[in-house]
């Protein structure tokens, strides 16, 4: 697994913070577990904090300090040179039926144990809703299907587990990760021969401009 779609910088550094929610976390972590760029990234990231808070602790409010450690973390990012090796990622599993140990508590251990629900013709959802109140969903989407069009009221990490989809932004196939904001809108096409299945966490609604799937929203909460 190479992937070619990453955490966008400012997600890294949350993450690094401890400062996203256990869904997002949960997403990010599952990325992380075959995506060496990101685990260097992450690295990078912990280690600059670290260098950072010791450099001005006291030295600021906490507010101010805490707005101006994540831009100096983002700076030093977009400035660092060739990541170093990663950090190893956690074994895989050799069984393909087991799901990414950090989706476990949410919905369980297996692929052949998720009880599916009916979303459209060839779409099936599950739906959980975390400690702190954010959305997590798991999408199984048949060969050639197009999503509705949507944006997103807030942030939205989808984390590709298998087969691939097509949008505005690219191709993105099993390892890659989709980090979106409310400024993205898109139809996410998946591709033929085989389902794509996805874990998407949402800290706001989705945003339809289509009348049929802002009709839908309510049933399906999401």
């Amino acid at each position: 697994m190479n992937p070619r779609h990453h955490l966008d910088p400012a997600t890294i550094v949350s993450h690094a913070a401890g400062a996203l929610s256990p869904e997002m976390a949960a997403v990010v972590a599952t990325h992380l577990e075959g995506c060496g760029h990101c685990r260097q990234a992450v690295a990078q990231a912990d280690g600059i904090g670290g260098a950072l808070m010791a450099q001005r602790q006291g030295a600021e409010l906490p507010e101010d300090r805490q707005a101006r450690l994540r831009r100096a973390m983002l700076e030093r990012l977009d400035s660092a040179g060739a990541p170093g090796r990663a950090p190893d990622a956690p074994k895989p599993s050799s069984d393909p039926d087991r799901l990414p140990a950090p989706l476990h508590p949410y919905f369980g251990t297996s692929y052949r144990a998720l009880k599916w629900r009916w979303m459209g013709p060839g779409m099936h959802f599950i739906r959980t809703v975390g400690p702190s109140g954010g959305t997590l969903l798991m999408l199984r989407i048949g060969p050639g299907k197009r999503m509705p069009v949507h944006g997103h009221q807030g942030s939205e990490l989808t984390q590709i587990l298998r087969g691939a989809y097509d949008d505005v932004l690219g191709h993105f196939s099993a390892g890659d990760i989709a980090d979106l904001d409310a400024e993205v809108e898109h139809q996410p096409v998946t591709t033929q021969g085989t389902a794509c299945i996805c874990v998407a966490a949402l800290d706001g609604p989705l945003r339809f401009p289509g009348w049929l799937a802002r009709t839908l929203q309510p049933v399906f909460r999401v």
